[in-house]
């Protein structure tokens, strides 16, 4: 069973960056792609960024040039580092992880959640 436990997560202002950190744990040694996901009031939850057991990286296009995730799950924690954050970057941010070498982008390719942590970006 594997555990993701996320930190880094608070208030900022517009402009600012924030890096959060999602620690993995239990499961088997580097079997698993990582991703990050945020979900908005009154929004699903949408992929943003991830990273295959074999080191590729994806970003979706809102931000790309602005945020970059490191790490793996042989190499925790998966880091997502936030930068030039703006207002709609606001949500509740959750680390998620699945089985296989394949990075997809729909919540229900993942078997293994967070608890998620909230960023709040203000004007």
């Amino acid at each position: 069973q594997v555990q993701l436990v996320e930190s880094g997560g608070g208030l900022v202002q517009a402009g600012g960056s924030l890096r959060l950190s999602c620690a993995v744990s239990g499961g088997t040694f580097n079997a698993y792609s990582m991703a990050w996901f945020r979900q908005a009031p009154g929004k699903g939850r949408e992929f943003v960024a991830g990273v295959t057991r074999n080191g590729y990286t994806a970003h979706t296009d809102s931000v790309k040039g602005r945020f970059t995730v490191s790490g793996d799950s042989a190499r925790s924690p998966v880091n997502l580092q936030m930068n030039s954050l703006k207002v709609e970057d606001t949500a509740v941010y959750y680390c998620a992880a699945r089985s296989g070498s394949l990075l997809l982008r729909g919540p229900n390719d993942y078997d293994y959640w967070g608890q998620g942590t909230q960023v709040t970006v203000s004007s």
